[in-house]
């Protein structure tokens, strides 16, 4: 292995934690830094096999406390940030939080890694930096728009950390993963929305807009592209995209799962679910070339074929009672 001993901020979370236990199985030292809190909770990684926990490095801190990140991340050889906010209604009325967390905690990391001479470091962005495409389909010369709070910090992030590497020569990669959906995501993710409600025995789901399109990534194809970026020979200050090629609506997506889960369902619009006109973004459809260009990976689950086994697993999880019971599907989740 050319890193061993790897960093992943955000473990507790849903890519985090999905992330963190394919490390492990790989065979790397993982020190996740997981959110401080008093019940000292691990989030996600409290819920994987034991053999995963035991075999964690856990470090419980706050990206946004740049001395923290710094012990964090000292004898470490490469860190993958996913630490972030990312609920884009939540953006809309605590912007400030945002750039506290996306903006300045990323920048806590880069200081750190360029400090410690870490060498290799995959920042997360995120496809909401584009905004509506423009064009489809979208490649990583697409222009930035930030259409929400949440975008506009994370295209600053993003900059950020392009500018650590054209200034310091820090080995930077930003990933940009599209839609990722699957076990364990939070219900403010509209395929979790979907299932918990029909799971719950409702027949009227409620949704906001159904128009706009997503390219959904299934959770474990995203984790395979970090870990192909993590050792992979190039990409240093390089954006790639990890997306499955395409293109479904929001409305055709409820009717593919309610097609899964065999039942019949009607969508009422629920307005406090719907996003500002001008921020909405109504269309998302990754082109994946360059991430098969430069490190060989392609997604397990492209297309419709492929969109529908994700589903298949990811309602089979959250279907499960133990882990229905973890989310409230009667109450919207920004």
């Amino acid at each position: 292995m050319k890193f061993r001993k790897i960093l992943v901020t955000g473990a507790d979370g849903f890519i985090g934690s999905h992330l963190t236990e394919a490390l492990v199985e790989r065979g790397y030292d993982v020190r996740a830094f997981v959110y401080y809190n008093s019940f000292n909770s691990w989030g996600w990684l409290d819920h994987v096999p034991s053999r995963i926990r035991d075999a964690l490095d856990v470090f419980a801190g706050d990206i946004r406390d740049p001395h923290g990140v710094r012990t964090a991340m000292e004898g470490c050889d490469a860190v993958l940030h996913l630490a972030a906010l990312i609920a884009i209604p939540y953006s809309y009325h605590s912007p400030d939080t945002y750039v506290e967390t996306n903006v300045r905690g990323t920048l806590n990391v880069l200081q750190a890694a360029r400090q410690l001479g870490v060498g290799r470091v995959l920042h997360t962005s995120t496809s909401e930096v584009y905004g509506t495409a423009r064009f489809v389909p979208i490649t990583e010369e697409h222009p930035l728009q930030g259409q929400s709070p949440y975008s506009a910090s994370k295209i600053a992030a993003d900059q950020m950390a392009y500018a650590f590497h054209v200034s310091f020569d820090l080995p930077v990669v930003i990933v940009r993963p599209f839609n990722t959906y699957g076990p364990r995501q939070s219900a403010r993710a509209v395929i979790p929305t979907i299932i918990t409600q029909i799971a719950s025995g409702r027949c009227r789901i409620r949704l906001g807009a159904v128009t706009p399109t997503r390219d959904f990534n299934y959770i474990a194809d995203t984790v395979d592209g970090f870990i192909h970026a993590l050792e992979g020979e190039g990409g240093c200050g390089e954006v790639v995209n990890f997306g499955s090629n395409f293109e479904i609506s929001i409305g055709e997506t409820a009717e593919m799962i309610a097609s899964v889960m065999g039942a019949k369902i009607e969508i009422e619009t629920d307005e406090q679910r719907i996003r500002p006109a001008n921020s909405e973004v109504e269309r998302l459809w990754a082109d994946n070339g360059k991430a098969f260009r430069l490190f060989g990976w392609r997604p397990a689950h492209g297309g419709r074929d492929g969109f529908r086994r994700g589903l298949e697993k990811t309602v089979a999880w959250f279907t499960q009672p133990d882990n229905l019971s973890r989310y409230k599907a009667d109450i919207y989740n920004i």
